[in-house]
């Protein structure tokens, strides 16, 4: 990672100012030494054995003089006095007085503290690290050897990232160990540039996630961000775009970057966006100094109905939680470090007094500068009116967030980073020469210590609060990862109150893990409820989201679905292949079923027409059996006709396996009850002919012996050997390759066509190809024979009834070919019921006729004088 130009130049001024801090006095005195230059800080000093650095945020805002090469350089004047930042400070020497006064940790030993004000500036607070570093002492003197103990041997600090990254990288040479509380830049768990570089903070890593999980958990997909410009907000924007891109699902609404300072010009240019976005979510990755100037702009402006989602940096800010801009701030989330209790420390602040004839920690300039701001008074010199400070004010009775309790976020921090150094440092004076982890197995000496070597055993600290927390670093630096989630309660009397409302916090076995209290939450909206922040709304059932075009992921526009498919949530997915979608395309329904049914018009139909054929042939076959007597019936062998009528009878029964729900036994015996019904009506008609020309034969001389290839039994033999041909066809076809039922959803995507399919075309055409055969075979010898005598003489309704039914079965086919599904089946139908009625009526209309209408017709008498009369 990279940090800012601005840092990169500072860090090589100040590793000059750091190489060059000490100067000699004069060649003549060797053992004499002399700073280069002392820096003029604020700052709280307690002597000791070992002395701890300490940086802190107490005032907001500094003033640099202008650079000049003629005259001595002067410091910066820093005001606005921050009342948290202070007690931070003293935290920190109450836990060294805390730890003075142990038996048990470090019993023997001194602790000091030097504790500086960076005033929220890069360049103060590396003038305070260098301070540390080198010492304040302007002349001291060497000993022969260069040895002793540095002037400090850790620090505490510093608040921000870009001031942990500037002052880190340079005492990281020299292995000086620091412990942030506040600075929570994922770039600083780099091990490689900041070796010596610890927190009691989690990264800003473990918090961009942790905002992610909120915004996940109320389905805020669009959200706006807001960083400040330093290596603390840059560093997470550059965190939530990787996470949100590699995530999904979440998109900015905006990125802006918040000025240094006030900027009216940018700061209304930037709201001004947040005012034009559809986007009700912010989240805002700035320290408190950033966010006073830009919630100064959002009132002027009048900017409400805006959730805001604040970081750690911004969520304790009392200064932002005042009536007046409770309408803008009220409900605010934001990520707070974990809260801890630490006994004793409001009777340690309250011990402090503006004592200044002492150099006590209780005697410093800063405390008077407290002193001032909290009683609002002054110390000599007076301005005009202005009231002056005695030293005699009560501090327990001002209401003040100097002395509130309850809240204790980055003091637990400075609490715990003290109690770190301390714990190691007692570790390291534990070790026994001889077994120590040094070079030859040594130890570490009060005398001769080094910073490196308390960073030793800093890196192996394991100790747990009076709080229970657990304190240890990983490989990184970094510690447990635990954040508070915090809500800004409107109150009626437009104050506010921040309320713990959940947990975010690391597992080793389920990550990170949100745990929120919904119902405690306080929303700023009529009515009470989360607010919407998408670009574009859920798509309503049976669409689907299109992508516009150049606009991020998170806004599209809602497509209706095709048809076969319904929405899941964001896109269409296809049904299953016997499932079709519904009207509304939110749901997949099964597919209408279509086949020839007993239940439809067209299948009521031919099954109507099926029976009437059927029940016509078995009247026709009464008629027969009761007239079997008479000539007409007996004429050219009656046992045929009998035959041949309960063969069109199958005929029209057989149509029936063709109507109704396609199964295994109906696709298997529809085709071969059809083959074999029509070669028995057809082989009884071909004998029928055949014997009309045998009899017409015998009648000449000669002809007689021919009559003996006809008898009744080589009639039936013929027939029955006719249909064996059909049946063994039948049976290869079934055995190789078996006609089945298919669900067929090619002819209609929202429909299964039920049908059978034929199995084998050649099985098919075999058998539709010998009843054709012995069709036409008929139909030829039939019409030879259609001028012979009548007497002996049924050629000519042969002839006729063939004739139909070899038009009918040629139609069939092409018909049959291009009708889809259940059509086909209709075809077929129809076929059989067109081409049995053609045999029925063609051949025996005439015969019934003459027996019903015209009986005096139905004589030998009358059917030999008719053959006699037409010659």
């Amino acid at each position: 990672m990279t940090v800012s130009v601005e840092t990169q130049m500072l860090l090589g001024v100040c590793l000059l100012l750091l190489t060059f801090s000490f100067a000699q006095e004069s060649f003549s005195d060797p053992s004499s030494c002399k700073l280069q230059r002392r820096f003029h800080l604020n700052g709280m000093h307690k002597f000791g054995d070992v002395i701890l650095g300490g940086l802190f945020e107490i005032h907001f805002f500094s003033v640099f003089p202008e650079l000049s090469f003629i005259s001595e350089p002067k410091e910066p004047i820093c005001h606005g006095f921050d009342i948290l930042g202070f007690r931070q400070a003293q935290t920190m020497a109450f836990a060294i007085d805390e730890i003075n006064r142990s038996s048990k940790l470090l019993p023997n030993v001194t602790l000091g503290y030097t504790l500086y004000d960076n005033c929220v500036q890069l360049e103060v607070g590396f003038r305070a690290a260098l301070s540390l570093a080198s010492g304040e002492e302007e002349q001291f003197q060497l000993n022969e050897n260069c040895s002793g103990a540095p002037p400090v041997l850790g620090i505490v600090g510093d608040s921000s990232s870009t001031r942990s990254i500037a002052i880190s990288s340079i005492l990281g040479l020299y292995r000086v160990p620091m412990v942030s509380y506040f600075a929570t830049c994922s770039c600083l768990s780099d091990r490689k540039r900041f070796p010596s570089f610890f927190r009691t903070i989690p990264s800003d890593a473990f918090q961009v996630r942790a905002m992610l999980q909120i915004i996940r958990r109320f389905g805020w997909t669009w959200v706006g961000l807001l960083v400040s410009n330093d290596d603390y907000g840059l560093h997470a924007a550059r965190s939530f775009r990787s996470d949100m891109a590699r995530s999904g699902g979440w998109c900015l609404a905006y990125a802006e970057v918040l000025p240094w300072g006030n900027d009216p010009k940018e700061l209304q240019r930037i709201v001004g966006v947040m005012k034009e976005s559809v986007s009700r979510v912010v989240i805002a990755f700035a320290h408190e100094s950033h966010m006073i100037h830009l919630i100064k702009e959002v009132m002027r402006q009048n900017v409400t109905g805006l959730q805001w989602i604040a970081s750690e940096a911004w969520t304790a800010a009392t200064v932002l939680q005042t009536p007046n801009l409770m309408p803008y701030l009220g409900g605010t989330l934001g990520i707070a470090i974990r809260r801890g209790e630490i006994p004793g420390l409001r009777e340690f602040l309250l011990q402090i007094h503006p004592d200044v004839d002492t150099d006590s920690s209780h005697g410093n300039r800063i405390v008077k500068q407290f002193w001032e701001h909290i009683f609002q008074c002054r110390f000599a010199p007076l301005n005009n009116g202005e009231r002056i400070c005695t030293g005699q004010e009560v501090l327990d009775n001002m209401k003040t967030e100097y002395l509130d309790m309850s809240n204790l976020r980055p003091e637990y921090n400075v609490y715990k980073a003290v109690y770190a150094l301390a714990h190691a440092l007692h570790e390291m004076l534990k070790c026994v020469p001889g077994s120590g982890p040094f070079s030859g197995q040594s130890c570490a000496s009060l005398q001769k210590m080094e910073p490196w070597q308390l960073l030793y055993y800093l890196e192996r600290v394991n100790f747990t609060t009076k709080f229970g927390d657990e304190v240890l670093f990983d490989e990184n630096g970094d510690a447990l990862p635990v954040y508070d989630v915090m809500n800004w309660h409107w109150l009626p009397d437009g104050s506010a109150e921040v309320h713990n409302v959940g947990v975010v916090q690391e597992s080793a076995s389920r990550g990170e893990e949100l745990m929120l209290d919904e119902d405690r939450i306080f929303w700023n909206f009529k009515p009470r409820k989360p607010p919407k922040s998408v670009c574009s709304g859920n798509c309503p059932p049976g669409t689907r989201m299109a992508r516009r075009k150049g606009e991020p992921d998170c806004c599209y526009d809602c497509v209706p679905c095709t048809e076969g498919t319904i929405s899941n949530n964001s896109e269409c997915i296809s049904c299953p292949e016997d499932f079709w979608s519904n009207p509304q395309r939110d749901q997949c329904v099964p597919k209408k079923m279509e086949f020839l049914s007993y239940h439809e018009p067209l299948g009521i139909s031919l099954t109507t027409a099926s029976l009437f054929g059927a029940l016509n042939c078995a009247v026709v076959l009464g008629i027969f059996i009761y007239h079997r007597a008479t000539p007409v019936v007996r004429a050219n062998n009656s046992e045929l006709s009998f035959q041949l009528l309960l063969s069109l009878k199958l005929c029209f029964l057989c149509s029936l396996l063709f109507i109704g729900r396609p199964s295994l036994w109906t696709c298997q015996l529809r085709h071969a009850a059809f083959g074999i019904s029509f070669v028995l009506c057809v082989s009884c008609i071909l004998v029928k002919t055949m014997v009309v020309l045998a009899v017409f034969k015998a009648s000449k001389p000669g002809g007689r012996a021919s009559l003996k290839w006809f008898g009744a039994m080589q009639q039936r033999g013929t027939v029955l050997a006719l249909t064996l041909v059909q049946a063994s066809i039948c049976t290869a076809w079934l055995a190789s390759s078996s006609p089945t039922p298919h669900k067929n959803t090619i002819y209609h995507n929202d429909k299964i066509v039920y049908e059978c399919v034929i199995g084998s075309m050649v099985g098919f055409g075999v058998l539709l190809g010998y009843i054709g055969f012995l069709a036409i075979l008929s139909f030829l010898l039939a019409f030879l024979a259609r001028n012979l005598p009548d007497n002996f003489n049924e050629a000519k309704l042969i002839t006729f009834s063939m004739l139909i039914f070899c038009a009918v079965w040629v139609a069939f086919i092409p018909a049959y070919i291009n009708s889809p599904g259940k059509y086909a089946d209709a075809v077929e139908v129809f076929a059989i019921l067109a081409s049995g009625f053609g045999l029925l009526v063609a051949f025996f209309g005439p015969k019934c006729y003459i027996i019903l209408l015209r009986p005096e017709k139905n004589t030998k008498k009358a059917i030999m004088g008719r053959g006699v009369s037409k010659t």
